[in-house]
């Protein structure tokens, strides 16, 4: 069995964030107000051979002219996905209602770490993502992501 089909079979819902996407981070502290906000593009595909099952590219880009690009694969292990960085490590699940679940260790911030909850829309042409960030055990901020599929570029 390839990589593709053993993570389709692991996390079916995983398959359907396959693709382009477009959006907005904004991160919230914990009284609500914004903190940060930038447009991200990202490319997720599910190789059929190589070292990972998964791979995700991200653009982000600042209105001050900022800009940051992110690479990074997860390696299926059971019936998840983990993923091991220089910036975060942990792992991700599918729950019975097609919702992904990752809990991410952030490597770059230290005594940081969040679990992300993903939902893809009924007619799987846009997503809401939501982060629940703690630090040191307390929640710290939240983060949310609402994208839209695009076609490639």
């Amino acid at each position: 069995m390839g990589n593709r089909a053993a993570l389709e079979a692991a996390m079916p819902a995983m398959m359907l964030h396959e693709g382009w996407w477009d959006g907005w981070y904004r991160h919230y502290d914990a009284d609500g107000a914004l903190i940060d906000a930038h447009k991200v593009k990202t490319h997720c595909e599910f190789p059929d051979a190589g070292e990972w099952h998964y791979i995700q590219h991200n653009w982000l880009s600042w209105e001050d002219g900022r800009q940051a690009t992110y690479e990074f694969g997860g390696r299926l292990e059971g019936e998840r996905l983990f993923w091991a960085t220089d910036r975060f490590s942990g792992h991700g699940w599918q729950t019975d209602e097609d919702t992904l679940m990752l809990k991410l260790d952030r490597l770059d911030v230290p005594g940081a770490c969040y679990v992300e909850m993903i939902n893809i829309a009924p007619d799987g042409q846009s997503r809401a993502r939501t982060w629940q960030w703690f630090r040191d055990g307390a929640p710290w901020k939240r983060t949310l992501c609402d994208e839209e599929r695009i076609p490639a570029p």
